[in-house]
């Protein structure tokens, strides 16, 4: 795997992993993959599918509507509440229709167009905000009664 890889336990009682992936598609079964294991390492009750769903959007489009080799950052936060999961890279610019739909439903006969769609239809509040070096846009998931899976 290209990139550090950095496991945070704040000092708050909210587990939180943090990593930099390249930006490259590679990035993209790594991000799913830190979330599943985040959420199964800590027996979490959010929808692990619809986590890695979402993540695996987000990351997408970090890495196509970015420029640059600068690498994105993931960080996936446990709340007592749900997750929270973020996605970091240079581009300051917002993403298009994440909070305002732009209208339009996706055209049903081309390949892409419905990844901020998801997102904010599957996710239980989701947006975006400014860094220090470019912008965050994120998602939260809410608590599922039965989600925990035996491992």
């Amino acid at each position: 795997m290209n990139g550090l890889a950095l496991h945070e336990r704040p000092a708050s009682s909210s587990p939180c992993w943090r990593i930099a992936l390249p930006h490259t598609s590679a990035a993209v079964p790594v991000a799913r993959a830190l979330v599943r294991d985040a959420l199964t390492e800590a027996e979490h009750g959010a929808d692990r599918d619809t986590a890695e769903l979402l993540t695996a959007e987000l990351v997408a489009n970090a890495v196509e509507h970015t420029s640059g080799s600068s690498p994105i950052e993931l960080v996936v936060e446990l709340l007592p509440s749900g997750c929270q999961v973020e996605v970091h890279d240079p581009d300051p610019e917002p993403p298009g229709d994440l909070t305002h739909p732009a209208g339009a439903m996706p055209d049903p006969w081309q390949e892409g167009g419905r990844g901020l769609l998801l997102i904010r239809a599957l996710s239980q509040s989701c947006g975006h905000r400014p860094t220090g070096f470019g912008k965050a846009v994120w998602f939260r998931l809410p608590l599922v009664p039965g989600q925990r899976r035996p491992v």
